[in-house]
């Protein structure tokens, strides 16, 4: 049995990973603050005696004996993080300095959820491990974008000076259950306007493409990686290398829930990246064969079920799922 700590453990990924980590036959520590996070996520694993939740801000230092530790914790949806910009960009930079801190003095191993928004608007497609991206680091998305890539920076620094034991995966868009209904991801935001009749909105003209990965496969991959051997450290790209347009995901999630819900098109945002798709060569070659395996419309499918069971019943007729 290790020790594990995650940090950002109540959120959409941190909760599936507490509860697959206590499956595995670990202690599990369970740190966040709820700023998008929830206690109802993980609220079925109070009773399990091998789980701990602690409320604590990562950008204070956080003091404990561990094995392990995966830091998940930071807002990773525009609406979220560009809410307190300077509060994410201290989450991504003072939170890696205070895990890192305490990786070092504890002798644990870390993984950093790095993201694919480190390769900003890519010119490179399908992304690679080596390109460097194309950020703007004065936009709306910098707090976010910048903070990660520093954080991973700060990881590098210390893993060669100070010897820590680090990980670095760059997690892909991804979906499923425990979303936020309000968090402004776009499976989320289509999922919830077609539950609820609303004509779904796509910013841009719908030709903008994603590749989405179902949360099972992501947690499947991290936890690979922290089981590599040392000296492989990534970064590594995680996820799905399917590809489709905005337009494909809207009609798509149309098709599932039988909804007659239309399309309407809005101006774009700013620094919005135009094509996002991960190169997983590296992920394959050293995580054991790691590929999703979880398709999107049998992931939505799961998802659409979550959002009807949990938020969208109340005075709402279900909807049949056109699996």
């Amino acid at each position: 049995m290790k020790r594990i700590l995650i940090t950002g453990g109540a959120g959409f990924i941190g909760s599936h990973l507490c509860e697959r980590l206590l499956k595995e036959g670990n202690e599990v520590i369970c740190l966040d603050n709820y700023f998008t996070g929830a206690k109802k996520n993980i609220v079925h694993l109070l009773d399990n005696p091998y789980f701990e939740l602690v409320r604590h801000d990562i950008t204070m230092p956080y003091f404990i004996e561990v094995d392990e530790i995966y830091n998940l914790a930071c807002p990773a949806s525009p609406v979220h993080y560009q809410y307190n910009p300077i509060k994410t960009i201290k989450t991504s930079v003072m939170g890696a300095i205070n895990m890192l801190g305490l990786a070092k003095r504890v002798k644990a191993k870390i993984l950093q959820a790095s993201t694919s928004e480190v390769y900003g608007d890519p010119e490179i497609h399908p992304q690679p491990e080596y390109y460097w991206g194309n950020v703007n680091p004065i936009g709306p998305r910098s707090c976010y974008d910048e903070g990660k890539r520093c954080a991973e920076t700060l990881f590098m620094d210390y893993h060669i000076q100070n010897k820590v034991n680090i990980k670095i995966v760059r997690i892909f868009n991804t979906y499923g259950p425990n979303m936020n209904p309000n968090d402004g991801r776009v499976v989320s935001n289509f999922i919830v306007q077609a539950l609820s009749g609303e004509d779904l909105t796509i910013f841009g003209d719908g030709t903008q493409t994603r590749s989405f990965q179902y949360v099972d496969d992501l947690v499947e991959g991290m936890i690979r990686m922290m089981h590599t051997p040392d000296e492989f450290i990534g970064p590594v790209n995680l996820g799905n290398q399917n590809e489709f347009t905005m337009l494909e995901l809207a009609e798509n999630i149309i098709d599932l829930t039988g909804s007659s819900s239309g399309i309407i098109f809005k101006s774009l945002p700013k620094d919005d990246p135009k094509q996002r798709q991960p190169d997983t060569t590296k992920a394959k070659a050293n995580l054991n064969n790691w590929e999703p395996k979880i398709q999107l419309r049998e992931g939505l499918a799961r998802t659409i079920e979550y959002f009807q069971a949990t938020l969208l019943t109340n005075g709402r007729q279900k909807i049949r799922i056109n699996a």
